[in-house]
Parts: structure tokens; C-alpha cells; sequence
């Protein structure tokens, strides 16, 4: 069905003009201008004919099928448009036209008139509130822009149509190509997904880039973008995840972001790139063009000066790339044709008077040599540099290179038509040698996504096949729903977790201050007591909670306290009697966490215990179903997680159990996904096994 919004043979323009500063005019000014080759109609009942050619009053009267109509009419006229396209057998619309939901409550109603309408009649709509459509293939320029796209395998769609306009102007100013370019604009029918998906077989595409401020459909999105990934790079700029951005992304094309965590999530599991900005979009896009990747992360600097080096090599070890030497035989090959002083280590240095052939010397024996997987070459224009021979050299050592090599002439006037031959001849140049380093990385970190061994979430190993899955939980669940209550307490969530793979402390409920003192002498001290309330989810914030109980009278007098509190300080709560628990010690504390975001459904956190959450903010996420690699991957993210692996002669605990903890709770979810919210804080996790010492758990407010 796309292939009538991009290789229509025929486009009727709706709402098509003389005045070519009206947009039905600049759209078919720019279809003529640009070469489109197909059959061109206007339409405007006002006039018989506009640029040379005969004009309709409706599309109806064509008489001929229409492959694409591009409607440009006042919004409460495009509904009769869209139903008189479906007479003139339009399969696919592009709606410029403002006016619907970003506009208030009547631009509501005509945006949902207008998507039945589509779904009605089969008609893709694309907008409506956009700036159109580009395919540089067959010189489509369906857009009310001032200017056409080079020609190139870069497809590009954004949900901002200024944005789009500016992206448009820079690429036509750095003759960046594109295959296709979409402005996506309320996205009432077709979407971010619907284009990725399409690209994935699109030959005349090999880099999807993109800018968006939300996701309509985040589980499709997941499922299309891991799909595409394994097969072409996608870069998206996501905007709109901070307050103040969402805020603005909800009045700007009646957007509602999603969190900005769940985005970040949602990358990482679909190998999507994330670009922070536009600048570092298209610098991450010119990494690409080259069109070769790492086989590994060992990256080789040549470089004509030592300081811009050393910054190379700073910035490839934050990143956590390798510089290794070069191998045995290529040193001794390029030794006796450099200065004495020049540096043969990593940065290979040739000295601020280097020739093109000294760069010609290093570089042929680099892009074969087995320890290296990509090369960075700098070039500083002194005043005996000769740059436009190196970059020749560098452009035909590629040519015979299947690893990536990456420029960074740096300076202006003097290396500025040499760039534009790197540019040319498909080697990204950067102007500063960090920014080649990060551009080196993304390569590597993509490369390594692709070839990844599929790693699916293995299926609830807890469901004994019930409504909910395992039956046990669902009978739990039913009875606290059907009493009216949504928040599962210590008790009731310990109980659900216990039927999917947690282990808890030895307890007993105790309703005297007496048995409390037999439970613990039979439980064995230290204990810890804590308030049995179905009423009271935060057993601190009332004195509820009472450690390291050490005898028989201890116990009693902590029974007596702890109830008493929590009677004063919450007089209508039901207190059922005090838990005591073994206390468990040693071990590291560890939080496992559940949210709930509108876009992606249910994500999982985890993070280290105390400081390390509360004030250090050091946590990470993942949308579930969470696979084992990535449960991995949580652990390894956080920045406290060497604590876990022996940090000052400590042994280390059992991460596996963190990752089965993860994945228990990620069966949970896709047993139970009434599940809104969930808490095991802390989970101690020991040398060998992990205990959890409290649990939370908040449904979905719904009928069951």
C-alpha cells in the first residue's frame, strides 16, 4: 500500500493554485520544477487550468484511477475531499492541511472523522498537519519546501514539519543524500512504525533516521524496530521526555510523550541509536555512510599531531575502546620509512611534518593488519602538510579496506576542499577528533547488536496454565480485588512472590506480645517486627518497623510499641498483629522495582540499595519481557555495580540471583498484567541464593 504514497504514477493536488506562496501551489510548483514523471492533475473549482495543466473541480472528475492525492484545503473541507478521493480510486493521501487535533476540541472531532473515513474507505493518510512527502528516486517532491534533496540512501521522517524544513535546508547545504523523506505530522493513520517496517525492504534505503516526540503503538514499535535493526541502522532524535518537553510536545501535533526512561529502555532493546540532538544525528549518520563496520572495538589513530592524539586516545578510553599496537611484521614493515621520532604505539604519530607518503606508509599496512578493526586518521594543516594528496590516499586505501576508516582533517580554509572529496569518495570526516572517536563507537556498538544471538524472554516458567497463569496468585489477586483493595501489602505481596521463585525470611504472624516473644525465641534471635496492617504500606513512617530484637522481653516490649504507634498514628487502620522475621545479615542490598509506562506497558528497575537509589539516582530499566542478556545488561549499567563483584577484597554475591529475581518478576508481569507497580526493596543478595525482605504490590483500578 506505501508504494502509492511513494511511487504513485499519478497525483492529483487538491486545493493546487497559481499563487505559488499558497501551499497547493508551492506542492505542484515543486512536482513540476523537480521532474516527477507521472501524470499530474490540479484541483480547484475555481479554475481550468493551473501551471500548463487542466484542472478539476473534483478529483471524482479525473476519470481515471489517481495513485496519490496531496490535499491542501481548509480543515473542515478535507472529509468531503478524502470521500470524493475514494471515488477517484485513491489508495493513498497526504494531508498538509492544519487545523485538527493540535488545534482544540473541533480539530479533534474532524481528526477522528477523517481516520474513519481512511479506515472506511482503505485510504493511507499520511498528516494530516504535515509538510509532505519526498522520494528522490523518481524526483517526487510532494512538499511545500523551497528546495529538493540530493539524491542518496538516507531516509528521514519527522513528526515536526519546521524541523523537517530546517533538516531539509542543512542537507541541501552539506549535499547530504536521501532516498525518502517523510513529514509525519498528526500521524491519524500512518506512523514512525509503519515507515520503519516499510524500510526494512526498501533498496534504495540502507539508513533510516528519524525525529519524533512520541510513539503511537509502543509493543509494535518494539516488535518493528528490533526487526529492522538486525538489518539496518535506525538513528532517531526523540524530543519531549523531560516535563517541560512533554508539556510542549502535547500542544505541538497533540503529542503525549511518553517517560523519557521508557524511550531510553526502548532503544537499547531494539538496538535503536539514540541521538541527543541534531547536530549529533547527522554526525552519527555520517559515520554510517561509509558503509563499513568493525569487527571489533580495537581502534588504530594516525596522526600528524600529538595533542589532538592524546584526546583521541582520552575519549577511546572513557568509551571503553581498545587501542592496541600494531601487529609485529606491520611495525617492522613501517619502521625504517618514519622519522626516528616518530611514535609507533597507539596514537601512531608520524610527526607535525609528515608527508602524504607517510600517511600512505601506515595506512596500507593498517588496513590489513590483524590487530586492528578500524582506523582514525588526523590531520593538522601545518605548514608542509600536504592535504589534498593524503586525502587521496586515504580515499583509495579504502577502496580496499573492508574495515572502517574514519577522518578528522581538522581546521577550515586549508582542508576545506579535501573534506568535501572524503565526503565525496563515502569517508565521514569530522572536525574534531573526539567526535571521530564517538562516531567509531556507534559503529562498533551497532555492529555488535546486529550479529548479537537472538535472546528472547523465556516463557513464565511459574504458569500452571490458569486464567492468570499460575493459580495460586490468581486466587490471591481475586480476593484482594474483590474486597475493593488495589495495593497489595507485605503480606499478600510476599505470598505472590513466593509462588514465582522469591525466597523470604522465615516469619510468623504474632497477635500478642507474648507469642511474639515465643515466635522469636523459636525463630531465633536477632529478629526483626514489623506491623501486620493491610492499611499500612509504609511501616517506618509510623514506628512500625523495630531491628535487631535480641530476647524474649525485647520482643514483648517491641510487640507493645510497635502497635501502639501505629493505633495513635493511624487510628482507622486494621492492625492484624506484628510479623517477625528472621534477620538476615551480611549480603548487599539490592531494589527491584515494577512502573507502569502509557506508552510501553510495564518496566522493570533495577538498583543498589540506601544512597545508591535514593540520592545517587543510580538505577536502570528495561521494558518487560526482559530477557536473561538483557537482565545482564541492567546489572552491568548501573555505575555502582562493581560493588556487587568484590570491591576491597570483598566476595562477591550471587548476581545470578539478581537476574533470576528479574526474570521471575518479568513472568509476573506477563502473567498478571493487571500489575501496576511493584517493590522488593531490599533484596539482600548473599554469596550464594538472595533473601527479600519486603515487598509492595499496586494494581490496575479495573473490574476483574
Amino acid at each position: 500500500m506505501l508504494e502509492s504514497l511513494f511511487s504513485p504514477e499519478s497525483i492529483a493536488v487538491i486545493g493546487a493554485s497559481r499563487d505559488l506562496k499558497k501551499v497547493g501551489g508551492a506542492v505542484l510548483n515543486n512536482l513540476v520544477r523537480f521532474d516527477y514523471k507521472g501524470r499530474l492533475y490540479p484541483v480547484n473549482p475555481s479554475a481550468s487550468e493551473i501551471l500548463g495543466f487542466k484542472a478539476f473541480q473534483k478529483s471524482s472528475d479525473i476519470g481515471e484511477d489517481v495513485g496519490l492525492a496531496v490535499i491542501a484545503v481548509p480543515a473542515r473541507f478535507v472529509p468531503e475531499t478524502l470521500i470524493d478521493c475514494a471515488a477517484a480510486g485513491v489508495r493513498a493521501a497526504v494531508i498538509l492541511s492544519a487545523g485538527f487535533k493540535e488545534t482544540g476540541p473541533e480539530g479533534v472531532r474532524l481528526e477522528e472523522e477523517i481516520g474513519r473515513i481512511s479506515r472506511d474507505k482503505n485510504i493511507r493518510i499520511l498528516g494530516p498537519n504535515c509538510l509532505g512527502i519526498i522520494n528522490t528516486a523518481n524526483s517526487m517532491n510532494a512538499t511545500f519546501a523551497a528546495g529538493m534533496l540530493p539524491k542518496g540512501r538516507n531516509a528521514f521522517f519527522s513528526q515536526s514539519g519546521a524541523l523537517g524544513i530546517a533538516i531539509l535546508d542543512w542537507a541541501i547545504g552539506n549535499n547530504m543524500g536521501f532516498s525518502k523523506f517523510i513529514s509525519l505530522g498528526n500521524k491519524t493513520d500512518l506512523n514512525e512504525i509503519d515507515f520503519i517496517e516499510y524500510f526494512i525492504n526498501d533498496p534504495e534505503t540502507d539508513l533510516i533516521l528519524g525525529y519524533i516526540e512520541d510513539v503511537v503503538d509502543g509493543r509494535r514499535f518494539l516488535n518493528v524496530a528490533k526487526k529492522a535493526t538486525k538489518v539496518k541502522p535506525i538513528i532517531l532524535l526523540k524530543s519531549g521526555g523531560t516535563e517541560a518537553g512533554a508539556r510542549a510536545a502535547s500542544s505541538h501535533t497533540g503529542a503525549l510523550a511518553g517517560s523519557e526512561i521508557a524511550f531510553d529502555a526502548a532503544f537499547k532493546q531494539t538496538g535503536v541509536i539514540r541521538a541527543r540532538g541534531i547536530q549529533e544525528l547527522f554526525d552519527t549518520a555520517l559515520a554510517f555512510s561509509g558503509g563499513k563496520l568493525p569487527a571489533g572495538e580495537r581502534l588504530l589513530i594516525i596522526t600528524n599531531a600529538g595533542g589532538p592524539g592524546i584526546i583521541a586516545a582520552d575519549t577511546s578510553e572513557k568509551l571503553g575502546l581498545k587501542l592496541p599496537q600494531m601487529s609485529r611484521d606491520a611495525i617492522e614493515s613501517i619502521t625504517p620509512l618514519l622519522p626516528k621520532n616518530a611514535s609507533l604505539y597507539n596514537p601512531v604519530d608520524i610527526i607535525g611534518d609528515a608527508t602524504s607518503e607517510r600517511y600512505e606508509v601506515v595506512l596500507n599496512k593498517a588496513i590489513t593488519d590483524p590487530n586492528v578493526d578500524g582506523i582514525i586518521v588526523i590531520l593538522t594543516p601545518q605548514a608542509m602538510t600536504d592535504v589534498e594528496n593524503t586525502a587521496e590516499i586515504i580515499i583509495n586505501e579504502s577502496m580496499s579496506a573492508k574495515k572502517p576508516i574514519i577522518s578528522s582533517f581538522m581546521g577550515e580554509m586549508r582542508v576545506r576542499e579535501s573534506i568535501e572529496r572524503l565526503k565525496a569518495n563515502s569517508i565521514p570526516n569530522f572536525s574534531y577528533p573526539e567526535t571521530a572517536v564517538r562516531a567509531f563507537k556507534r559503529l562498533y556498538d551497532y555492529n555488535a547488536w546486529k550479529h548479537a544471538e537472538e535472546d528472547n524472554p523465556l516463557l513464565p516458567p511459574f504458569s500452571k496454565g490458569g486464567k492468570w497463569g499460575s493459580e495460586a496468585v490468581q486466587g490471591l489477586i481475586h480476593n484482594l480485588l474483590q474486597t475493593g483493595r488495589y495495593e497489595a501489602g507485605e503480606d499478600i505481596a510476599m505470598a505472590i512472590l513466593s509462588n514465582y521463585g522469591f525466597t523470604f525470611p522465615e516469619r510468623a504472624l504474632a497477635h500478642s506480645a507474648k507469642e511474639a516473644s515465643a515466635i522469636s525465641e523459636r525463630i531465633g534471635f536477632p529478629v526483626v517486627m514489623k506491623v501486620s496492617s493491610p492499611d499500612i504500606l509504609h511501616k517506618t513512617d509510623v514506628g512500625g518497623v523495630k531491628m535487631d530484637i535480641n530476647s524474649e522481653a525485647a520482643a514483648e516490649d517491641a510487640f507493645m510499641e510497635i502497635t501502639s504507634n501505629a493505633r495513635r498514628l493511624m487510628p482507622d487502620a486494621l492492625i492484624k498483629g506484628v510479623m517477625i522475621y528472621e534477620m538476615i545479615k551480611g549480603g548487599k542490598e539490592v531494589i527491584l522495582g515494577v512502573t507502569y509506562d502509557r506508552t510501553f506497558g510495564h518496566m522493570i528497575m533495577f538498583g543498589l540499595g540506601g544512597i545508591y537509589v535514593e540520592v545517587l539516582k543510580d538505577v536502570s530499566f528495561r521494558i518487560a519481557p526482559v530477557s536473561k542478556r538483557e537482565a545482564h545488561s541492567m546489572i552491568d549499567e548501573v555505575k555502582t555495580s562493581a560493588l556487587l563483584k568484590g570491591a576491597r577484597g570483598e566476595r562477591p554475591v550471587d548476581v545470578e540471583a539478581i537476574v533470576n529475581g528479574i526474570m521471575n518478576i518479568s513472568s509476573l508481569l506477563m502473567d498478571f498484567p493487571i500489575i501496576r507497580e511493584l517493590d522488593v526493596n531490599p533484596l539482600v543478595v548473599m554469596n550464594k541464593g538472595a533473601f527479600a525482605l519486603d515487598a509492595r504490590i499496586i494494581f490496575e483500578r479495573r473490574k476483574t
